[in-house]
């Protein structure tokens, strides 16, 4: 076992070889629970992670070698929100008598006040963070700009394909990867705060959840009507060639301020905004007929004409070739029978 710990953040790499060694660790990051396996002689526990002074936010990886079944026994006591998502292997989440599947494209979060059971499988490695209540709270109630009148609750199940969410995984991971390199930076606690901020607000903003349609008027960003315009366009004819002056038409407006808007509001110039679009498209098609289509069919229909090219570009993005993302596809679908 070894861990240091400094003035701003703790650097951990733990391994635990029996049951109750890795349920008091893990009940010492989140809070109490109950760890049960059938096998405990082959627990294997691994947790490598950093946890950052300001507002003890933990970012790292976590794996138990064997199938595992976490099961919050206080709810009331569980003092922080632990978010992950598989890197191999699934997990299961029983909340409000419904069964949540979580692979390598959802995660799950384990909140607080809420009883709940997270069954995981022994080839499980996966990204975990843990974001206490407190900091929780107190960011959400900035953002409202008043105090809270009932607990934060999220929806249990978060993208990591498409979307908000996934961006904040994809953000997650980015800072857990730095971490691993070089933690010279992130000794700096001026700048891990604000790591942690961006890490909780972004994720209250993200994630749908009790308090999204409260944050949505007080926080409420509106878009200009020819940039939802020109973003209809594309989303309307994303399987259709699309070409600047296509969009510059649908908008009405000029060259310059349809680049302008799309940078400002979402980051992207137009045809890297359709270029994602198509992307993920593709994918959806892959996870869901995969299997009865070819690969290169479903490109060719979103307008990839350059197979080489869209495999590239499909790899950049999501980390994976559009291969691995069937292959794992079809191995989830022939366990399930």
């Amino acid at each position: 076992m070894n861990s240091k710990a400094d003035s701003q953040f703790r650097d951990i790499c733990i391994d635990h070889y029996d049951l109750e060694s890795a349920r008091s660790w893990m009940s010492g990051i989140c809070g109490p629970h109950r760890l049960e396996t059938a096998n405990p002689e082959r627990i294997r526990f691994h947790h490598s992670a950093n946890v950052f002074k300001s507002r003890a936010t933990t970012l790292g990886t976590i794996e138990y070698g064997t199938d595992v079944r976490v099961d919050i026994e206080d709810a009331e006591r569980f003092s922080s929100y632990s978010l992950s998502l598989p890197l191999s292997g699934e997990q299961e989440l029983s909340r409000d008598g419904r069964l949540l599947k979580s692979n390598r494209d959802q995660g799950v979060i384990i909140s607080p006040n809420e009883s709940q059971v997270l069954s995981i499988s022994g080839d499980c490695r996966k990204v975990q963070v843990v974001i206490t209540r407190a900091a929780m709270n107190e960011a959400l109630e900035v953002l409202l700009q008043r105090p809270l009148d009932a607990p934060l609750r999220f929806e249990a199940v978060m993208d990591a394909v498409d979307g908000a969410s996934a961006s904040w995984w994809r953000m997650a991971r980015y800072f857990i990867a730095e971490l691993e390199r070089s933690n010279v930076l992130y000794e700096q606690l001026a700048f891990t705060r604000d790591i942690e901020s961006s890490l909780i607000k972004g994720l209250i903003l993200a994630q749908p959840n009790n308090y999204s349609d409260e944050l949505g008027e007080v926080l409420q960003v509106k878009l200009p009507h020819y940039l939802v315009r020109a973003r209809q366009y594309i989303h309307d004819n994303a399987r259709e060639a699309i070409h600047l002056e296509d969009l510059e038409a649908a908008a009405g407006v000029s060259r310059f301020k349809l680049f302008e808007a799309f940078k400002k509001y979402l980051a992207l110039s137009p045809m890297v905004y359709l270029k994602k679009y198509r992307l993920n498209a593709v994918r959806r098609e892959i996870l869901e007929h995969g299997s009865a289509r070819n690969i290169s069919e479903i490109a060719l229909g979103w307008g990839f004409t350059h197979l080489g090219r869209f495999s590239a570009e499909y790899r950049k993005l999501f980390n994976e070739a559009p291969s691995a993302t069937l292959q794992r596809n079809e191995a989830r679908s022939l366990r399930r029978f």
